[in-house]
């Protein structure tokens, strides 16, 4: 398995974090998945650039780096006011991205758990994450690890599929 170091996070990674998303782009329109987040790099969109700085600045980050190179991203925090609230005490998962040049190799199942165990840490119950509905493939991701389907939703015109990991 690959080693990875994994640290808190923040505003400081947000070049490194534009750059994993970046990655994540190409990999998706060579795909022919554009649909997921456009196919435009993120670097690129102001919008995007600002999101993921307040993503950044207010939520708990954990950044997995590999010999030196971030190669993963996590942040967890509340739910985010476009998804269906939860009355079960929840840390809900609002950015996670893995290198695209090292598939396989476990990364963003690897922060997945830590969110898990972030969660116990913390007193909550459950783990939330949401991601496009349109892709069988990333639903089946979350699936595999331990999550299941908890209901959609639709944010003009994008369909997010919400899935649930009990503790």
């Amino acid at each position: 398995m690959l080693e990875l170091d994994i640290r808190p996070g923040g505003a400081e990674d947000e070049g490194a974090v534009l750059a994993l998303l970046d990655e994540a782009i190409e990999w998706l329109v060579a795909r022919g998945l554009s649909g997921q987040w456009g196919e435009q790099p993120f670097s690129l969109r102001p919008d995007l650039q600002a999101r993921v700085r307040e993503t950044l600045r207010e939520n708990e980050v954990r950044i997995a780096e590999h010999g030196g190179r971030v190669v993963g991203v996590l942040a967890v925090g509340a739910c985010p006011h476009y998804v269906p609230g939860n009355p079960v005490p929840e840390l809900y998962v609002l950015l996670l991205a893995s290198s695209r040049r090292m598939p396989g190799e476990g990364i963003g199942a690897r922060l997945l758990d830590l969110a898990c165990q972030m969660a116990r840490e913390r007193g909550r119950r459950m783990v939330r994450v949401d991601c496009w509905a349109d892709s069988p493939r990333l639903v089946r991701f979350y699936e595999r690890a331990g999550f299941r389907r908890a209901g959609r939703y639709d944010l003009r015109g994008w369909r997010g599929q919400i899935l649930a990991r009990t503790l």
